[in-house]
């Protein structure tokens, strides 16, 4: 396979990641952390890097909003829940 063809499907791939987790707003951030060390917030800081890295300039917050399909400031207020003790636990349990 070709670069050019890989980088389409790979590019395709991180769409419907992105559709995926649009259709579980009910997932939070320290959920996806918790279970796979990894975030929306994750993923954005990943996509300024990725432009970094191709000579494009994306700001943080440009990047969380392709990321989380809206403004970061909108999700958070429509979407993020008070993490739990529970959640809080685990979280640091895996940061130790």
């Amino acid at each position: 396979m070709d670069k050019m063809k890989s980088d389409a499907i790979e590019a395709a791939a991180f769409r419907r990641l992105l559709v995926h987790l649009d259709s579980r707003k009910d997932v939070q951030n320290i959920d996806l952390m918790n279970l796979a060390g990894f975030c929306r917030n994750c993923l954005s800081k990943w996509y300024v890097a990725a432009a970094e890295q191709e000579g494009e300039s994306i700001d943080y917050e440009a990047a969380r909003e392709r990321v989380y399909g809206m403004p970061y400031a909108q999700w958070k207020a429509e979407f993020q829940a008070e993490a739990s003790p529970e959640q809080l636990a685990g979280f640091a349990k895996k940061s130790d």
